[in-house]
């Protein structure tokens, strides 16, 4: 009998929503929380993003898909948009969880996360480094193609209907 993986996600949910929706289809996040579960051995997704008060919908919604919500305080700008950068939060859980998990799948195509990329594969915790888009991912990560899984192909699978 195949043991049980103890695998983390680590999802940086706006390079991961801007990216699908870019790509003309809106995540289920209820299908993609299973997917991870199923084909990857994910026990843990901690999601990470900015927390907007009138979005309490969507994190109630998260929450019970089994995703572990960290939220980042956001700023709004004077043009009106909102900023929450998650970087640092994902980076930081990332290594606070490091010896709770077997391996971590990292998603985002952000090259800010390439330190963290490149640590966990050095050491021998990288899973995989999921890209939302692959045609437009940081070129940082062209260093570490063979641990890239790309998501335009799970259309079918993961889009919300």
């Amino acid at each position: 009998m195949r043991k049980q993986q103890d695998n983390y996600a680590f999802i940086d949910s706006q390079n991961l929503n801007l990216s699908i929706r870019r790509q003309g289809w809106i995540l289920d996040f209820g299908k993609f929380r299973r997917y991870l579960q199923d084909k990857y051995g994910v026990t843990k997704a901690f999601l990470f993003i900015g927390y907007v008060y009138d979005n309490q919908g969507l994190y109630i919604d998260l929450q019970k898909h089994g995703y572990i919500v960290v939220f980042k305080p956001t700023l709004t700008l004077p043009d009106g948009s909102v900023k929450g950068n998650v970087d640092a939060e994902l980076v930081l859980h990332t290594m606070i969880e490091y010896e709770n998990f077997e391996k971590a799948l990292i998603v985002t195509g952000d090259g800010d996360f390439y330190c963290l990329v490149d640590h966990l594969i050095k050491k021998g915790k990288l899973l995989k480094l999921m890209v939302p888009d692959k045609n437009r991912f940081s070129s940082l990560f062209r260093r570490v193609m063979s641990h890239l899984v790309f998501m335009n192909s799970l259309k079918d699978k993961l889009e919300r209907r």
